[in-house]
């Protein structure tokens, strides 16, 4: 299993859930209103200098699943380059 870490704009946050239902993901949690700065956007601060906030999804998807599911997230990021979508894919060990 792998969990998927997706980090993006609070702009597209209905866009980015259509596109997980979409690739059959069956589940997700959802931080809202998330702060920070990375390599290929303007930060994200929520302060009059750096406004925006993000919001950050964890989802678990089988490793059958993640190559369906990581073209969806693709087609998403290639079509919001402003979007500030980044996935990370970390190896689950298990589940307690």
């Amino acid at each position: 299993m792998k969990m998927l870490f997706i980090v993006y704009n609070d702009i597209i946050d209905e866009e980015l859930l259509t596109t997980l239902k979409k690739a059959g993901v069956p589940g997700y949690t959802k931080w809202k209103d998330t702060i920070g700065v990375g390599l290929e956007t303007e930060p994200k601060l929520a302060t009059h200098t750096w406004p925006g906030r993000n919001n950050v999804i964890a989802a678990v998807v089988t490793d059958e699943d993640l190559p369906k599911v990581s073209e969806y997230l693709r087609d998403l990021r290639e079509s919001h380059p402003k979007g500030g979508i980044k996935t990370f894919i970390l190896q689950v060990e298990g589940v307690i």
